[in-house]
């Protein structure tokens, strides 16, 4: 027997079963930081967005550029396989993964809000999707 579940119910099962699978990219994530990521993060010159991917705070070196654009590429490959892995689509664990990426913050580093300002990670708690698990 086949239960189909709509477009809210659906998205909740996706955001629930890509939280669950975030746990695993994150140490993913975290390997991913050469020294001129860290260096660029802590410059304040990238972030994290909601979306899941990184993002120019300010005008980017061409370096700069290149490495978070294969830092990106890297991020939609393991998107697409682990959303396949839990049903989800891409654009479900991506967002998922965005607010998991944006509460691991650490004061200093850059994030955007879901308005699409870029604020710098306080002692508080992030500003992040009223959406987010």
């Amino acid at each position: 027997m086949r239960v189909k579940i709509g477009k809210p119910a659906g998205w909740a099962l996706g955001a629930v079963a890509a939280t669950a699978a975030v746990a695993l990219l994150v140490p993913s994530a975290m390997a991913q930081r050469d020294p001129a990521y860290a260096a660029a993060r802590s410059a304040g010159q990238i972030g994290e967005q909601p979306d899941g991917y990184l993002g120019f705070v300010t005008t980017p070196t061409p370096e700069v550029r290149a490495l978070v654009q294969d830092l990106n590429i890297k991020r939609k490959a393991t998107y697409t396989e682990r959303a396949k892995a839990t049903g989800s689509t891409v654009e479900q664990y991506a967002f998922t993964t965005g607010c998991n990426l944006i509460a691991k913050t650490a004061p200093g580093e850059k994030y955007q809000s879901p308005d699409g300002r870029w604020l710098t990670r306080d002692a508080s708690a992030p500003v992040r999707d009223s959406r987010c698990p």
